[in-house]
């Protein structure tokens, strides 16, 4: 089992910043990729960005040049550092580790873009 516990959502201004962390505890060690999806009102989960144990990266369009996925495979943590908020970047974010055959969530952040 893998446990995935999310945090640094909040309430940020158009154009502002904030850094999402994903700690994986558990048999943590064997996790292939870690990601962050989310999920707006009304609307169905989407990726928003994917990184493997290896490094390399997978972005949605729609972030692409204003979010940055890193990890530390020490900490068996994921990161998620969003610049230039958007209203419409509004959502739950979903922590997300496979380790095949397995998948695993965290309960979510939410992250809230308003003036």
């Amino acid at each position: 089992q893998v446990q995935l516990v999310e945090s640094g959502g909040g309430l940020v201004q158009p154009g502002g910043s904030l850094r999402l962390s994903c700690a994986a505890s558990g048999r943590a060690s064997s996790i292939y990729a870690m990601g962050w999806y989310r999920q707006a009102p009304g609307k169905q989960r989407e990726l928003v960005a994917d990184i493997t144990s290896g490094g390399d990266t997978n972005y949605a369009d729609s972030v692409k040049g204003r979010f940055t996925i890193s990890r530390d495979n020490a900490k068996n943590t994921v990161y998620l550092q969003m610049n230039s908020l958007k209203p419409e970047d509004r959502a739950v974010y979903y922590c997300k580790a496979n380790r095949p055959p397995y998948v695993y969530w965290g309960k979510g952040t939410l992250v809230t873009v308003s003036s």
